[in-house]
Formats: C-alpha cells, sequence, structure tokens
C-alpha cells in the first residue's frame, strides 16, 4: 500500500485509558464508522501475545472499512499482523533498519521534530511523518511544542505525506490552516469523546477545511 495525504486526514491513535464503557475495538470501530482515515495502534503495556491478538482483530476491523492499519514502536507485532504500516520514533531504530525488517511493502512514518530530522526520514526511507507537539498534550508529557513556523518548514521541505501531533482537538484545528499539513494525528480529541462516531465527523470536516491551501 502507497501512503496517501488522503490516508494523514483523520488519523486516530488509541489510547487505552478511555477505555470504559466501550472496548478498545468498539471505540476505534465508531472512529472509523465517523470517518477516520487511518488508524494506529499504541500499545505501551501489553504483553505481546495479547498485543499480538487485539493487533490481529484491529487490522481485520480496518480491512473491512477500507482504511490503513499502522502499528506504532513494535516493528515485529506489525510484522506478524501484516499491518499497513509501522510508526517509529526518533528514539527507536531507524528506517532504513525498519525497512530491511518490514520489507517494500510496509509503509513507515517517522516522528520528527526539525527539517532536518525530516529530511534525515526521508533519506532514510520513510514513507510519511508524524510532526509535533503541536499543543500542549497531556498523552505526552515529555513533549515539546513546536513553533507552527517549524510544521510547515517541514511540510515544505519534503514530498511525502506530513500528519500533525500532539494536543490538537477541533478547538485549535484550525489554527494549522496554511501550514501544508495534510492532515492530524487525534488521540484524546477522539477517544475521550462520548460519542466517537459523532465526534469523528466533526473532526473530519474540520480536518478537511483545514488542508485547504
Amino acid at each position: 500500500m502507497k501512503c496517501s495525504k488522503e490516508m494523514m486526514l483523520l488519523y486516530a491513535v488509541t489510547d487505552r485509558m478511555w477505555t470504559g464503557k466501550q472496548t478498545l475495538m468498539e471505540q476505534v470501530e465508531d472512529a472509523l464508522k465517523g470517518g477516520a482515515t487511518c488508524v494506529q495502534l499504541r500499545e505501551k503495556e501489553l504483553d505481546e501475545e495479547t498485543f499480538l491478538q487485539e493487533a490481529m482483530e484491529m487490522k481485520a476491523l480496518c480491512e473491512k472499512y477500507n482504511v490503513p492499519f499502522f502499528v506504532n514502536d513494535n516493528v515485529e507485532i506489525a510484522v506478524k499482523c501484516k499491518a499497513d504500516g509501522i510508526h517509529v520514533g526518533q528514539e527507536d531504530m531507524m528506517a532504513t533498519q525498519v525497512r530491511q525488517m518490514v520489507g517494500e511493502d510496509m509503509m513507515i512514518g517517522v516522528s520528527v521534530h526539525s527539517v532536518e530530522e525530516a529530511l534525515e526520514a526521508v533519506r532514510n526511507g520513510a514513507d510519511c511523518l508524524g510532526v509535533g507537539a503541536m499543543f500542549s498534550t497531556s498523552t505526552k508529557t515529555d513533549a515539546d511544542v513546536l513553533p507552527k513556523e517549524v510544521l510547515r518548514d517541514i511540510c515544505a521541505a519534503v514530498d511525502i505525506p506530513v500528519v500533525a501531533i500532539g494536543g490538537i482537538s477541533k478547538d485549535n484545528m484550525a489554527e494549522l490552516k496554511g501550514t501544508g499539513v495534510d492532515g492530524v494525528a487525534l488521540v484524546s480529541a477522539i477517544f475521550a469523546a462520548d460519542d466517537i462516531a459523532e465526534e469523528c465527523r466533526v473532526l473530519r470536516q474540520i480536518a478537511e477545511e483545514m488542508v485547504k491551501a
């Protein structure tokens, strides 16, 4: 699967802390029903066997909605569940190493925080970039907030899809208009909502306005 800008528009990143009334799988299906264009499974605490089982189930769910499925960080799980993509951070292995492990068909996303990191990621074979944090976020307490100018410069410097992440909500998303970004990756803005499907419909509409030049 080739990475496209359209995939990045409304990128849902899971977070187990918002489950309760619904299972994670039910939440993700609601996000897909509401118009999420990509799903990333992020698990920090699960054992490998449970993680793999969940990843395989979520991959099948995303296939049903014809939406790409990414795994965060865990390359082995991504390979085993035949994920469409793997997303790695700066502190993880380089995209060239990831490519050797996943083959040519899997998309590789890389987190970057500067034009230099972005260009290096592209040289190393990244298919898409995640840039942030754009706003202060409770999901990653150690994340520094990047100026909008950095996002704009990264978008101008690379020719692969770029998604903004970090503290983005329906209240501040419009501030990213004009940066050239292709979409937004959202965690609590989606999964903390009472009605995830309806929230995604609203978020997608705002995202579509945001990416218009």
